[in-house]
């Protein structure tokens, strides 16, 4: 049987296991409690931290303020249908249960040049695009990503989403529109809201927290 999580208490339970303690260890913790957490990406562990130079400063792409919109808009934080929004805490507790749950996927929602220049710890890339009906993707290509992937099951044609993944998207930062789409695009299929989560920092919060990035696999 699946074992089940409470969202919230993934990472209390790291202290209770060893796998994480008082940020006392780093000066520069992510909580008052954590102060690194360890997830598996592709092959390898990674420990996801926080840039312990406290002189250190934002000098690439996401310390820009301004980009043409549309297309970069800001995006609002409620993307609707019971999608969840994340923050930061919120998610490293789902980037805390990977390993340990086999219907959870964290989704780099960005081009594949981008995810391979730095991700976060556990992402794997999906590119918009192929989940964008609304623009090349092939409608039965999504459909068997659905099934192949994401556990939906196929039942004469009609899309059962009783065993389906929880999903965890993110682009760009909140003015990236790559990971809502899909979100819309799953919801309007049916993919049920509660099952899918946003969030919406994105890159541009990573960075700004000084939090590990990871070259995409």
């Amino acid at each position: 049987m699946r074992k089940r999580f409470t969202p919230g208490l993934a990472l209390a339970g790291l202290f209770t296991l060893g796998l994480a303690g008082p940020a006392s260890a780093l000066e520069v913790g992510i909580t008052s409690d954590l102060d690194k957490l360890e997830v598996p990406h592709g092959d390898e562990t990674v420990t996801i931290k926080r840039n312990q130079d406290t002189e250190n400063w934002l000098d690439n792409e996401f310390a820009m303020t301004s980009r043409p919109c549309p297309p970069f808009c800001v995006q609002p934080m409620e993307l609707g249908r019971g999608v969840e929004t994340l923050g930061e805490i919120e998610f490293l507790d789902y980037l805390a249960q990977l390993g340990e749950r086999d219907d959870l996927m964290i989704i780099d929602s960005r081009e594949p040049h981008d995810y391979a220049a730095g991700t976060i710890p556990g992402a794997i890339n999906i590119p918009w695009q192929e989940l964008h009906m609304d623009g090349d993707a092939d409608p039965a290509d999504v459909r068997d990503r659905l099934v192949d992937e994401f556990n939906v099951m196929d039942q004469w044609d009609l899309l059962d989403f009783s065993d389906a993944k929880t999903l965890v998207l993110f682009c760009n930062g909140p003015w990236c529109g790559q990971s809502p789409t899909n979100i819309r695009t799953l919801t309007n299929l049916g993919y049920p809201g509660h099952k899918i989560k946003w969030y919406r920092g994105g890159m541009q919060m990573w960075h700004n927290l000084g939090l590990t990035v990871v070259e995409g696999q």
